[in-house]
């Protein structure tokens, strides 16, 4: 009777542990400071703007309003990207 208490303390406690770790590695918030530019055609295809050699995109913020203006963008990595040897894509979610 103990040892089946005790496996399964250890199960729980197990999967407490993988849960909590599971909820740190998807915070991928990022904080940026450059000049929004435009993006034009790119091998990689995603993204609407760059900053700082990253591709950008945002459905929060209007990025042409921003255009050749210095900025920090406040945002996430966009998961499953880069893809074709292209920079990281982020999802900006504020501009200050």
């Amino acid at each position: 009777m103990n040892t089946i208490k005790t496996i399964l303390l250890t199960i729980s406690i197990m999967m407490i542990g993988f849960s909590c770790a599971k909820n740190d590695m998807n915070s991928d918030g990022i904080e940026l400071t450059g000049v929004i530019k435009e993006q034009g055609i790119t091998t990689y295809q995603y993204g609407t703007h760059t900053l700082s050699g990253y591709a950008l995109r945002s459905t929060a913020v209007n990025l042409n309003d921003y255009i050749d203006k210095t900025v920090t963008i406040i945002g996430h990595k966009v998961e499953g990207y880069p893809v074709d040897g292209g920079p990281d894509f982020i999802e900006v979610e504020k501009i200050k």
